[in-house]
């Protein structure tokens, strides 16, 4: 592995930190966990056994989705504040300075109306494990607490109109802040040290909140450092429009606007996002306060940051806020608009994200990514992703792990694709019907001509997915059919080269010399892909929990189906951000799989030795 690309980077001194080598981590979101202690969803407490289980397997990274107090929807990545985390996340037995006997039937009582032992979190514990905290909080004296009031002073600002914004939200029943009264939607200071006057008792009712939170999360650092364990923290890029940040800084945002990603073969229709883009010129011209002052917060809990959707510094697709839903990001534009512009852009603001935190940058560069963006990459010795199933060559043969970067972060999976065995099951070897449509549109073959040819091309249709039929064995085949030239056909061509042959040639880079059917994932299969994604050069790999599970036979026959996954882009359902793993921390730390992820990890170099 080439170290100078590192040690010669803007972000070398971060680097010496934590050591310029390659090692193996775990990506989860916090809900999807759970231990014995834990009432109704994973608390942040419960990240300490990770670690253990990490020391276990000779894991030295845990990536986090992030740990924002989100809004209705859940969505991790739709958080109502940069700053300020999600309470449904506190440990009620960890809590400083209080004394729970009193309440100790009343948390049993939780633990018991929210039962661990299911498949998908129930997300109506907020709000019970937010009346009981009122409770709790209603017997603390806060004068006696002197790191609380050091907490407030250092964070006053952020805490300040966090706080305004939910008890707003409160007094108009919850309401978006667009739908306020115009008064408190574009409240002026006298207001709004009135209404925090008026509300002393329920402002520091959230303070006392983040600050709970700030200790226990900073609590998980220093175990984790402690056991040389790196935590890698994932900054929403973007904010909900419904959120404390968009309603204090309008003029940080563009509100016309949605953001969202243009059409590409993975969503034909793009993605629409909703929340408003950046307006970089305003943060610009109050010297980046905003970015620097979200990173410093951060540096308290982790030791590296995942830049969400970093390809959106150097430009971001925006969608018009009237455009119809159905739309999704089919009809939007790059902002800026003019790609000579997009380097500078960017460069400026990760130049400034890199100054203002000792923590580790790290890039998700998926999606449709600019030119300059592997060049900014290199430059500042950040890692991007490569994705196993969608790394390929120029012939659309899998790249050889040699051919990863090394400034990449290795994995087989992301928590918004679908599982390893579920993509082998219903989505290898397939192609996107509505992506087909859309060729066959601009080739002018519609209606009778669409239907006819699809029949002729396809064995089946599941979820949207098309499956070539074996009779279309090549390109001569598939151009006879068409009845077209190379020429005219060149987009069929490349979507049918990217997707017929593709099981094979992914058996093939696995090194499996049998066949094996779609709807037959063996644990054999899933070990060499995780050797696989841990020989590449990538200095890190980084797989999901959920993946380092299915070499559990049990677990991979139960729970490989496709919609057993974290979430599913650009659709709005109770399944997203709600999946959990099938077994305890407790459990976890006793499986009989641990020592064959500790034997990957020093097989490719990987460990903690």
């Amino acid at each position: 592995m080439d170290q100078n690309l590192f040690n010669s980077s803007r972000t070398s001194e971060k680097w010496k930190r934590i050591g310029v080598r390659k090692r193996a981590g775990v990506a989860l979101p916090l809900f999807s966990i759970y231990s014995k202690n834990s009432t109704g969803i994973g608390e942040i407490p419960d990240l300490k056994k990770m670690v253990d289980w990490c020391i276990n397997t000779d894991l030295s990274i845990i990536q986090l989705l992030p740990l924002n107090e989100v809004g209705f929807d859940f969505s991790p990545y739709n958080a109502i504040s940069t700053f300020a985390l999600e309470p449904m996340y506190l440990s009620f037995k960890d809590l400083r300075k209080t004394d729970l006997r009193p309440f100790r039937k009343e948390i049993r009582g939780l633990k018991n109306k929210f039962p661990k032992d299911t498949l998908k979190v129930n997300y109506d514990i907020k709000k019970e494990k937010l009346k009981l905290l009122r409770k709790i909080f209603s017997t603390v004296d806060l004068e006696e607490i002197r790191n609380f009031e050091i907490f407030v002073k250092e964070n006053k600002q952020w805490l300040k109109y966090y706080s305004l914004f939910r008890i707003l939200t409160d007094m108009h029943n919850g309401k978006d802040w667009a739908d306020w009264e115009l008064k408190y939607a574009y409240i002026s200071s006298m207001t709004a040290e009135k209404i925090l006057r008026e509300n002393e008792d329920e402002r520091n009712f959230y303070f006392w909140l983040q600050w709970q939170l700030y200790e226990q999360l900073r609590s998980v650092k220093r175990y984790a450092s402690k056991k040389e364990v790196l935590i890698m923290g994932d900054l929403p890029f973007l904010v909900s429009r419904n959120s404390a940040d968009v309603w204090a800084y309008k003029n940080y945002f563009k509100l016309n606007l949605s953001s969202g990603a243009p059409p590409d073969m993975y969503f034909s229709k793009g993605q629409r996002w909703g929340m408003p883009p950046y307006n970089w010129e305003n943060i610009e011209s109050q010297n980046f306060v905003y970015i620097k002052e979200r990173l410093k917060y951060a540096s308290n809990f982790y030791d590296m940051f995942r830049i969400d959707h970093f390809v959106g510094l150097f430009r971001i697709w925006t969608i018009d806020k009237n455009e119809p839903e159905e739309n999704a990001g089919y009809n939007g534009k790059f902002d800026p608009e003019e790609e000579y512009y997009w380097e500078g852009h960017g460069r400026k603001i990760l130049e400034e994200m890199n100054g203002s935190s000792d923590m580790l940058p790290c890039a998700e560069d998926l999606g449709t990514v600019p030119e300059c963006s592997d060049k900014v990459l290199k430059e500042f010795g950040i890692t991007g992703i490569d994705v196993m199933r969608w790394e390929k060559n120029l012939n659309q043969e899998f790249k050889s792990a040699r051919s990863y970067r090394v400034n990449s972060v290795a994995t087989v999976s992301t928590h918004d694709s679908s599982s390893l065995p579920a993509w082998w099951k219903y989505e290898a070897g397939t192609i996107d019907e509505f992506a087909f449509s859309k060729v066959c549109e601009n080739l002018n073959i519609r209606d009778n001509d669409y239907i006819n040819l699809l029949e002729k091309l396809f064995g089946g249709n599941i979820n949207g997915r098309l499956s070539w039929k074996k009779e279309i064995p090549n390109v001569y085949v598939l151009l006879e059919t068409l009845k077209m030239n190379f020429e005219q056909a060149g987009e069929i061509v490349s979507i049918y080269l990217s997707s017929f042959s593709e099981r094979n040639s992914f058996l093939k880079f696995i090194g499996l010399n049998e066949s094996i059917p779609g709807d037959k994932v063996s644990v054999t299969f899933i070990k060499k892909s995780l050797e696989k994604i841990s020989e590449t050069e990538s200095i890190f790999s980084i797989q999901l929990l959920m993946e380092y599970l299915y070499l559990d036979k049990d677990i991979l026959q139960k729970y490989s189906e496709g919609n057993f996954r974290i979430n599913s882009p650009g659709t709005v359902s109770g399944d997203n951000w709600s999946m959990r793993i099938p077994v305890s921390l407790e459990e976890l730390l006793e499986m009989k799989i641990n020592p064959d992820i500790k034997k990957l990890n020093r097989d490719s170099d990987r460990s903690n030795l």
